[in-house]
């Protein structure tokens, strides 16, 4: 198996957002959880995840399971940014935190959007070849609309170095 494919080989093949939503409506670990891709924006701007109450996802006082409210929010700014920068940008996760305000009753979601003007703040601070790290927020509402956790994600995004000629 070439190099390629051991590790990171999804981030080579193209896909359009509706066939990566499907996807990863397909990953054993969301499944489990419970979470849905409900939608992943064309231009992916912007994607959005729900979350039901299950017996897999609930915790032992009845809410939804602190790490399943975070796997909810894990990959989707670092896959959003990824997408807009292409293939010449390493991004990755850096670091998460979590805020967790009310307990997570029901059907939760959680809606990620970046803006051209932050991908454009990105690739004026990595064009000279240094790391950047911006830090995106989430809020994870219930069916009221009211915050059950905030998530703050920081990304590490640098300019990929030119190949060498051979």
């Amino acid at each position: 198996m070439s190099q390629k494919l051991k590790q990171g080989f999804m981030r080579n093949v193209k896909l359009g957002a509706g066939p990566l939503r499907l996807l990863m409506n397909l990953w054993p670990p969301f499944i489990g959880a419970g979470i849905h891709v409900e939608r992943i924006s064309p231009d992916y701007l912007e994607a959005s995840v729900r979350m039901r109450m299950g017996l897999l996802n609930r915790n032992y006082m009845g809410t939804h399971f602190g790490g399943s409210l975070f796997a909810m929010t894990d990959p989707f700014f670092a896959l959003l940014v990824m997408h807009n920068l292409g293939r010449r940008y390493v991004v990755w996760d850096k670091a998460s935190s979590i805020d967790y305000r009310l307990p997570g009753r029901g059907t939760v979601r959680a809606t990620f959007r970046i803006t051209p003007a932050q991908l454009e703040s990105i690739r004026a601070a990595t064009a000279g070849g240094d790391k950047h790290e911006p830090t995106f927020a989430v809020d994870v509402l219930n069916h009221k609309g009211e915050v059950v956790a905030t998530v703050s994600k920081t990304l590490y995004v640098r300019l990929k170095p030119p190949k060498p000629a051979s």
